[in-house]
């Protein structure tokens, strides 16, 4: 029963942190020509840990799905994005990931719809990228837009990602990069380094211009 509770409060708590951050923290800008758009579909590629901000970064031009697992903290993730107004679909590497890649592919193809999808997640290993984005992109024909955001201060958990929790009242910045396009012929192990090095650089980007 407490559980049960404890499952229908937590997103909102959540979110409402969330709100907090996204009014008190004094954000920048980085690569707005790719941020989202409701004409140009693209799947946006981030970190497990910077799930939390995601919402916020996707600006107003967002029209699509948010890829969320089928665990219990999936659950609560999804529930929390619900609340800001993200539509999700349900689905990982480790369960439910074949239906969850369809209804994805058919959003693409039928909705135009853009894609949200955390590459390491949901279990890991941490900023190490999946195949599935892979296989995403070449059923989809989409471009991947690696899209990471940083704050000066901040708080890293103890979780095997580390998620970041950016403090309020603090300097941030959201990059986006450069598109990776991928072509059905492309061998699936250099496709996914390519995505593996775009998203590495807007890290590193990202984590360097609110340290400098």
């Amino acid at each position: 029963m407490m559980r049960r509770v404890l499952d229908r409060l937590i997103p909102y708590a959540i979110a409402a942190v969330y709100h907090v951050l996204a009014r008190t923290i004094r954000w920048e800008l980085i690569g707005s020509e790719h941020m989202p758009r409701a004409d140009r579909p693209a799947i946006y590629v981030f970190w497990h840990a910077r799930l939390l901000m995601m919402p916020y970064a996707r600006g107003s031009g967002w029209r699509g799905y948010m890829l969320i697992s089928e665990h219990r903290d999936g659950g609560l993730i999804a529930d929390t994005v619900h609340l800001l107004g993200v539509r999700t679909v349900r689905g990982s590497s480790t369960r439910g990931g074949a239906r969850a890649l369809r209804a994805m592919i058919r959003s693409a193809r039928e909705q135009g719809a853009s894609l949200g999808i955390t590459p390491d997640g949901p279990r890991g290993p941490a900023e190490k990228v999946k195949p599935g984005v892979v296989a995403l992109a070449k059923r989809t024909g989409l471009p991947v837009i690696p899209v990471c955001y940083a704050t000066r201060r901040h708080w890293r958990a103890r979780s095997w990602d580390r998620f970041y929790i950016p403090w309020p009242f603090t300097r941030g910045v959201i990059v986006y990069g450069e598109p990776v396009r991928i072509d059905g012929h492309d061998r699936l192990a250099e496709a996914v380094e390519r995505v593996q090095k775009a998203m590495d650089r807007v890290r590193r980007r990202a984590d360097d211009h609110v340290s400098a």
